[in-house]
């Protein structure tokens, strides 16, 4: 069964390491879903944006406990992928796919 390219690329990540991977090393980060292998956010990202791409990094992230007063919780556990473009392809602008 094919997921939607949308339910595989969850959102952009734009921080200050996101934004010098892009201009120098060509990487996009983004979050995605927690189900998601490198091969479907390949094509997940080919499809949406209308380029190449070299390779994919994954990094999965667990919750932090938190608290608010007596009561703890946690947050979600999250799952980040760093998109490498292929040399000549045209650079991401994350508002192309909406």
């Amino acid at each position: 069964m094919m997921k939607d390219p949308r339910d595989i690329i969850l959102r952009p990540l734009i921080t200050e390491k996101s934004t010098r991977l892009k201009d120098s090393n060509r990487e996009v980060c983004f979050e995605v879903a927690p189900d998601a292998n490198k091969i479907e956010i390949k094509k997940a990202v080919e499809e949406l944006f209308k380029t190449k791409v070299e390779r994919v990094t994954i990094v999965k992230l667990k919750g932090k406990v938190k608290r608010l007063g007596r009561s703890i919780g946690r947050t979600k556990d999250r799952k980040k992928a760093y998109v490498k473009l292929k040399e000549g392809e045209k650079m991401i602008e994350y508002f192309e796919a909406v």
